[in-house]
């Protein structure tokens, strides 16, 4: 027996290689689509457990509904891109004039 540990990587060819790799990056991405989805979950429980106090606060929840909606194909049409990015200037604006 040897102290010294062997990369088993070196000893296959380029194609399994590739392979490994591929199959270790999936994973890291489902890993952290997984933390992603957690973290969302949390938040909109937090989102929903009070009504907002302040304008500041109902600006929030929106900005996070229009962040979701931006990631769909329905918010893809620039009319609606557009919209979306003045409605967010319009939250920092007017939340700065406060």
């Amino acid at each position: 027996m040897t102290d010294k540990t062997i990369k088993l990587d070196q000893h296959r060819g380029m194609s399994a290689q590739k392979a490994t790799d591929l199959r270790r990056l999936l994973s890291g991405v489902e890993a952290d689509k997984k933390a992603l989805r957690s973290r969302q979950e949390a938040l909109e429980k937090q989102l929903i457990s009070k009504p907002a106090t302040t304008w500041e606060e109902a600006a929030e929840k929106a900005r996070y509904l229009l962040w979701l909606f931006a990631s769909t194909q329905a918010a893809q049409d620039p009319r609606r891109k557009k919209l979306i990015a003045n409605v967010l200037d319009d939250f920092k604006r007017l939340s700065v004039d406060h």
